[in-house]
């Protein structure tokens, strides 16, 4: 079965084309981080206007790259949510579009469960396994029992991780995308300068809004320019992935699970990847997807139309959500 996917949820816009779930025909990003960047951040409204400017030429290199006539895709899918709303429209209007004009199935897409999915890309990786999805607006282990049935078990109190590391690095005056610049700045950094805390709470959940105020109280000890942003960033990132490996893997452990996953924008994070791997030598069986499959792609959105589509009695009443 070949799928076309759609990625607009943010700040990219992306086409990808999928076989079977797994075997990727095409896929074409167009980031949008350059434009953002004057302003520290997505701009909701701009983000928008790109995706209109972008999406078809997203779609148009895809099929190039998959060398396919568009008659030849099986259904056409996006990211229904969540997400910011005006970004989700474009790429959900545009596949429900291709659905008619083709006349085949349109898939509304959790984008959640898409990058759980991810894991399945160019891969033989599959459930059981216990998955830590990280990103700028959501943390949560989920457990993955097969590929339809998935049951979040932890997430955050407050901040995303996500969240986290772009608050410290505006602390830090490192400039957007602050996750990004931050985790290169924490490679060359002494990650036992600070000793930042780490929040006591259930083992279902997680809290990092302590954290973020710790490292506030440090960098007021500093002038503007003389910021140990280095050591405050391997510090930082150290406590973090300890604390999301440690409760990931104890949670699986629980579970009697073996196998452990990572997904979201965040785990393409060095220090966390670098946590899951040693995690073999405690008998474990990990896994994260490539680079370019962790943060937003329409990749992982075709995977899950395959694998794990949202169930609806008429699938072009699907509309998007901001949230869940």
């Amino acid at each position: 079965m070949i799928i076309l996917g759609l990625e607009s949820s943010c700040d990219e816009t992306a086409c990808a084309i999928v076989k079977d779930g797994r075997e990727v025909l095409a896929n074409v990003v167009s980031s949008q981080i350059k434009i953002h960047e004057k302003f520290g951040g997505v701009v909701p409204e701009v983000a928008a206007r790109e995706h209109l400017n972008s999406i078809n030429l997203v779609i148009k290199e895809a099929y190039s790259q998959a060398q396919i006539d568009p008659c030849k895709i099986d259904a056409f899918s996006s990211t229904a949510g969540p997400g910011l709303v005006g970004c989700l429209l474009v790429g959900l209007n545009a596949a429900k579009t291709l659905s008619l004009i083709y006349d085949k199935p349109y898939l509304g897409v959790n984008h959640l469960s898409a990058h759980v999915c991810a894991n399945f890309i160019e891969s033989d990786f599959e459930p059981p396994f216990v998955c830590l999805l990280v990103s700028g607006g959501h943390t949560q282990v989920i457990c993955v029992k097969d590929y339809e049935n998935q049951q979040i078990i932890a997430q955050t109190m407050d901040d995303a991780v996500g969240e986290v590391y772009d608050k410290v690095a505006r602390l830090c005056s490192i400039p957007y995308p602050g996750g990004v610049l931050l985790d290169k700045l924490a490679q060359e950094g002494n990650n036992k300068a600070f000793n930042f805390p780490k929040a006591k709470v259930g083992e279902d959940e997680f809290s990092f809004s302590g954290l973020k105020t710790a490292v506030l109280r440090e960098v007021k000890k500093f002038d503007k320019d003389n910021i140990p942003k280095k050591d405050i960033a391997a510090s930082f990132q150290y406590v973090i992935a300890d604390t999301l490996i440690e409760k990931t893997k104890n949670l699986a452990r629980k579970l009697s699970v073996k196998k452990i996953a990572l997904a979201g924008g965040v785990a393409a994070n060095s220090e966390l990847r670098k946590r899951l791997n040693e995690l073999k030598n405690e008998g474990y069986i990990t896994h994260y997807p490539e680079l370019k499959y962790c943060t937003d792609n329409a990749a992982m959105v075709a995977s899950c139309a395959y694998f794990n589509p949202i169930k609806t009695k008429d699938s072009l009443l699907i509309e998007v959500f901001s949230r869940e």
